[in-house]
């Protein structure tokens, strides 16, 4: 009967993976609501949305690094301001570890690499592979948001526009903000704070539209962004995520912020001025 330890597992992996695929589907709803706009109403070009091409190709090692930098700026920024408690031990992953394992035989405990080696696997795979099947997600969103609602909204100047199509993105995602997502213990406040965290992070990702020429850019940024948002759990504990931890916390936006000023100090926001 320990030979069978993992069948008393699967209830909790399907639940997992159903979740995550719908949260997937979902993704894709504003890109998929843009094909059937400009197919069948609007009968626009769909090359308009920067589908088509690859546009300047120096924008992609942008997107790859500013998320990268963002999530480390958080991390630090929450232990720095006692937001969170900082812990090498990986307790995560060893609690993940106990819970997958409780009923595992000794000889599939043996079996498994030392916790920092496991860590070390999680961390290359956030950085260098997750990004790369998570473009092909984040493009159903940015289809929609920086692909085909920033164009429209350019007429207000480059500014309102990006403030305000990182807004309606934040929005959309209010029903999963109080589902727990995110922001888990924050029903009524999540919803807001994830606004914030569009109309900041939606500037980023539209620069990068708007500089690249291509929709692909900024999805792999919100690829990357999605792939490292649990890193900071590695090593931190007690933290609130509305305060501390994730880029979408209120610290997060510190790193958000400076980026964007960075932007504009060096002139490259907005794009043409």
């Amino acid at each position: 009967m320990g030979s069978l330890w993992w069948v008393s597992r699967l209830p909790a992996v399907l639940t997992t993976l159903l979740s995550t695929m719908a949260l997937l589907v979902v993704m894709w709803v504003p890109g998929l609501s843009v094909l059937v706009v400009t197919t069948f109403i609007t009968h626009e070009p769909l090359a308009a949305t920067g589908l088509k091409r690859l546009g300047i190709r120096r924008y992609y090692l942008w997107a790859w690094l500013l998320p990268i930098l963002l999530t480390l700026l958080s991390a630090v920024l929450t232990w720095l301001l006692g937001a969170g408690k900082l812990d090498l031990s990986f307790p995560l992953i060893r609690q993940s570890l106990d819970q997958a394992l409780a009923q595992a035989p000794e000889a599939a405990r043996a079996q498994l690499p030392p916790v920092p080696v496991i860590a070390a696997i999680q961390v290359a795979f956030a950085l260098f592979l997750a990004p790369l099947i998570n473009v092909f997600f984040a493009l159903g969103e940015e289809l929609g948001w920086r692909g085909y609602l920033l164009p429209k909204l350019l007429p207000l100047g480059q500014g309102p526009a990006l403030l305000l199509s990182g807004a309606i993105w934040g929005v959309w995602h209010a029903p999963v903000i109080v589902m727990g997502h995110n922001y888990p213990g924050h029903p009524v406040l999540g919803p807001f704070l994830m606004i914030g965290f569009c109309l900041l992070m939606g500037v980023i990702l539209g620069w990068l539209w708007l500089a690249s020429g291509s929709v692909w850019a900024p999805a792999l940024a919100h690829g990357t962004l999605n792939a490292l948002g649990g890193l900071s759990l590695l090593v931190l504990t007690d933290m609130d995520f509305a305060i501390g931890g994730p880029v979408s916390s209120l610290i997060g936006w510190i790193g958000i912020a400076a980026c964007i000023g960075w932007l504009v100090l060096t002139r490259r926001l907005p794009i043409g001025d």
